[in-house]
């Protein structure tokens, strides 16, 4: 409130509910930035945020309590209970919305939504501007609207000590989870066996999924964003596991690439090693003070050395960089902001600049070398793809590696999977 100043409102709704199948619907998670500044789970529910007064009047909408639906979804809060649990100023049914919402933004000049995500709320905006108007001709007041999301994305990019002790909590979940995965994994069991570990896993400590897992064992692992994971597992591939779980509505994020039958062969460890150096350095650069985009330029020029070395690519280091070269084997960036949202929110750039590192940023790290079955390419290096990703904080010291709890060393995965 104190950034959008007295001439404005925040208006933000909650998520809608989704159908999966004619009657089914998914299950209901409440909009990451309405939950942030709420922690209210529940649908249909609205809130205002009304700078001035003392420090600002935090107003809320929701549904009222109704004992035949609580029969059967389940207990509701009603105003009553938001005014009670939810440190809210006022709140009434949402069927009040149409009269009162107008009323109370009529006086403010500038009006903070997040635009463009739910064609029927801009509609809604638009018809209370509208209805304000009305009441305020005399007053010669005009609204203007504006994206919350420019002010509140940044909010959300800082992370308190609380958020980061959550995502760590997430983060060794799914750090468990990835080491009971490797004593699974054996030749001839379908990757689906392999996802099967991680529902059981996250759901034993009250988290889920934060996004569809990967399980892609082979030349599965080459595609990025494999989530079939229908396929078996064969001795001598590798497999790729990308898979984390959130845990109150914070994520975790992390990837382990190993050999299904317990052992790397040699070209698999040349790839895996050359991955392994580049997202080690890369980790070093996430640093206060630094770009977002030193890590990456990092393990790009580490990665691009190693597969020089090996014969994948040729020609001088400096101009294969700058011609993209490696892309054909390392296609995506090393790092992307984690935190209610697994692509977590916040700006990359200021300005057209890489937005400088500092405390309470928290970003993944996850190089990554993704050989196919081309013709050119020798077959001893055929259908390899490799990914090590984990999560990494900003600090005054040294990086923060929230997932520092799974194994990565190749002899200490091949010594875990024995066990």
């Amino acid at each position: 409130m104190r950034m959008i100043g007295e001439d404005a409102v925040a208006i933000l709704p909650s998520a809608i509910i989704s159908r999966r199948s004619r009657d089914v619907e998914y299950s209901y998670r409440q909009d990451s930035d309405f939950f942030y500044l709420t922690s209210f789970e529940e649908p249909n529910s609205l809130a205002l945020f009304v700078p001035g007064r003392k420090d600002g009047e935090f107003i809320f909408f929701c549904e009222e309590r109704d004992p035949i639906k609580e029969k059967w979804d389940g207990p509701q809060s009603g105003p009553e209970g938001a005014m009670r649990d939810f440190d809210v100023d006022d709140a009434y049914p949402i069927g009040d919305i149409d009269e009162m919402l107008p009323e109370l933004i009529k006086e403010r000049k500038y009006i903070y939504y997040p635009m463009n995500i739910n064609k029927e709320f801009d509609l809604k905006i638009n018809y209370w501007m509208n209805l304000s108007s009305e009441k305020n001709v005399e007053r010669g007041v005009s609204h203007e609207t504006l994206a919350l999301s420019h002010l509140l994305h940044d909010m959300r990019l800082y992370k308190s000590k609380a958020e980061i002790s959550e995502m760590r909590k997430a983060a060794k979940i799914a750090g468990n989870a990835h080491k009971k995965a490797m004593k699974k994994v054996r030749p001839n069991i379908y990757e689906y066996e392999v996802e099967a570990e991680f529902i059981y896993a996250f759901r034993k400590f009250n988290a889920e999924y934060s996004y569809n897992p990967i399980v892609g064992g082979g030349l599965n692992a080459c595609v990025l964003h494999y989530i079939a994971n229908n396929s078996l597992l064969n001795d001598g591939d590798l497999v790729l596991i990308d898979a984390g779980c959130e845990l109150n509505y914070y994520a975790s994020d992390i990837t382990r690439t190993f050999p299904v039958n317990g052992k790397f062969s040699t070209e698999q460890l040349e790839i895996y090693n050359i991955v392994l150096e580049a997202q080690k350095a890369a980790i070093e650069q996430v640093k206060k003070g630094n770009h977002f985009n030193d890590p990456h330029d990092t393990a790009v020029r580490i990665i691009t050395r190693g597969l020089k070395d090996i014969g994948l690519l040729k020609g001088r280091l400096d101009d294969l960089i700058m011609k993209n070269d490696y892309a054909r084997f390392f296609m995506h960036r090393t790092g992307h902001w984690i935190g209610m949202d697994v692509h977590d929110v916040g700006d990359y750039k200021v300005e057209e600049e890489w937005r400088l590192l500092e405390n309470g940023m928290v970003t993944t790290i996850e190089p990554g070398i993704y050989i196919g079955e081309d013709r050119d390419i020798p077959k001893k290096y055929r259908n390899i793809g490799i990914r090590i990703e984990d999560m990494v904080a900003v600090s005054n010291n040294s990086p923060d590696v929230l997932s520092k709890n799974i194994e990565k060393e190749p002899d200490l995965i091949e010594l875990l999977m024995q066990q």
